[in-house]
């Protein structure tokens, strides 16, 4: 079975309609850039003619930044340090016009930042030879906790959807989401559409009310204590032990360059190809384009198929893109055109043969 272009169309049409509250952990992703200049007579390393410093929304505020890209109204709720990364972040989404109300400021503590150099010679690609990383030394305070379930319980009974974006820097945890579960508006029938990109605490969400989850295969394989390789039954295996232990309605495994797959209570997994091609450019950021394209599918009512369909198109075009990138509507509509145009690949059976930063 291949999807249905237009209706994938139509879907990318409808995106601006919609509004997700993310809660996640904000990262600063830094981008040096220099010239190499010549072999340091201190040590065996390389001396950089600085040229250029880029700083972009990594992790959760990467997941909003391709939210916002994509036309959607995003209301972020996270933490970040009253540092120069922080302000920064808060800046960058200003500029955007979103809205930055449920981003707290905190004195003292230090906003997650990955620092990576980019060397190469003057006509040359730049390639990363270096990366340092910043962390908090301490986590939230308490009443910075309280203040992220109160802004967050407040932006979700305006959303359609919850992303939470665990890259656990504490922003974003099993507690806070448990705590917004328990605190429900009284008399609401509707059922929160929650979806989940945690890096290491996949499992802490079991029974928190998660819709589907986007773990990528090695996530999976250090979730189980398992190696995949190309053992499709260790997949399947594990995916559907995540999927029952979770109570999920969809897991949707990222498996880089041999595309993903699709696993429902009930039914056989669905494999998707990769769109593009494996000779990809920067893989930085890849998961948090994907979880925001499928988390914004669902949404405008794709099901967890078509979701995945667009969220493929979605990773394979920010794999050619360096740094930490987001999307536009208008290149995911270029991409169904093309497979319109071209015929699309037809996935995978069931049975034959991503990324988080």
């Amino acid at each position: 079975m291949s999807a249905d272009l237009a209706r994938l169309a139509d879907l990318v049409e409808s995106f601006p309609q919609q509004t997700i509250a993310l809660l996640g952990d904000f990262v600063a992703d830094e981008f040096l850039f220099g010239e190499i200049a010549r072999v340091s007579r201190e040590a065996p390393v390389l001396i950089l003619r600085h040229r250029e410093t880029q700083l972009l929304p990594g992790g959760g505020a990467n997941a909003a930044n391709n939210l916002a890209d994509l036309g959607a109204r995003v209301l972020p709720v996270s933490a970040v340090g009253d540092d120069t990364a922080g302000r920064a972040l808060i800046d960058y989404f200003r500029r955007k016009r979103v809205d930055t109300g449920g981003i707290i400021r905190v004195p003292g503590w230090t906003t997650p930042t990955k620092t990576r150099y980019l060397a190469g010679w003057t006509h040359s690609t730049r390639q990363q030879v270096l990366r340092v990383d910043r962390e908090p030394s301490a986590p939230l305070p308490a009443r910075v906790r309280e203040a992220l379930r109160r802004k967050a319980r407040e932006r979700l009974r305006r959303a359609a959807a919850l992303l939470v974006s665990d890259y656990g820097c504490g922003a974003a945890t099993p507690e806070v989401l448990g705590e917004l579960r328990g605190r429900r508006t009284p008399g609401s029938a509707r059922e929160e559409l929650i979806t989940l990109d945690s890096r290491f605490k996949l499992h802490d969400y079991r029974g928190l009310g998660v819709t589907a989850a986007t773990p990528n295969e090695p996530e999976l394989e250090a979730l189980h204590g398992t190696r995949i390789g190309t053992d499709r039954d260790a997949l399947e295996r594990i995916a559907g032990r995540t999927l029952r232990q979770m109570k999920l309605q969809a897991l949707l495994v990222t498996r880089g360059k041999d595309g993903m797959v699709v696993f429902e209570p009930r039914r056989k997994p669905h494999f998707i190809p990769i769109y593009g091609t494996d000779q990809v450019a920067d893989v930085t950021g890849a998961g948090d384009t994907v979880i925001a394209v499928f988390t914004l599918a669902l949404a405008a009512g794709a099901t967890f198929v078509e979701a995945a369909y667009l969220a493929n198109y979605a990773g394979g075009i920010v794999v050619m893109k360096r740094g930490t990138a987001s999307l536009t509507r208008e290149e995911l509509m270029a991409a169904i055109r093309s497979d319109a145009t071209s015929g699309p690949a037809e996935p995978a059976a069931a049975g034959s043969e991503k990324t988080s930063q």
